[in-house]
């Protein structure tokens, strides 16, 4: 992206954007809803399938879920296969929806922290051996 006087600026999409702050960091999560919020009420009115498609697998506000479901029915069914909280996706169903969006979270929490954990392992281990550098060397 060029921003004025030629100064250029790398920029990462929503989707990209979405996924790197699906970590164990309890501030990432309330970022990740306010801006899948603001994308759904700035495009929901001239939609495209491919953004519908995108809401179904990343919304989670439970009342724009089943709002999304509502209005793209066929792609919602399809998309339940991919997530299957969507099933819970329909009017009455919203504490349902929550208690599976809670669950998901919970899940991508634990896989973000299986991910770091040999990463964390070795930098601690790295930081030891500098600290100790007898014991490195043993």
């Amino acid at each position: 992206m060029e921003l004025a006087d030629g100064i250029q600026c790398e920029v990462m999409a929503l989707p990209d954007l979405v996924a790197a702050k699906k970590t164990q960091r309890d501030k990432d999560w309330p970022m990740v809803r306010r801006l899948l919020e603001a994308h759904y009420f700035q495009n929901r009115e001239t939609a495209s399938a491919a953004q519908a498609r995108f809401w179904l697998r990343e919304l989670r506000t439970p009342e724009l879920i089943v709002e999304c479901a509502t209005k793209w029915p066929s792609l919602c069914q399809t998309e339940t296969r991919r997530r299957p909280l969507l099933a819970y996706a329909q009017p009455g169903q919203e504490a349902r929806l929550e208690a599976a969006l809670k669950g998901e979270e919970w899940a991508e929490r634990q896989a973000d922290a299986k991910y770091w954990a040999p990463l964390k392992a070795e930098l601690e281990q790295m930081r030891h051996e500098r600290l100790n550098p007898q014991r490195g060397s043993r």
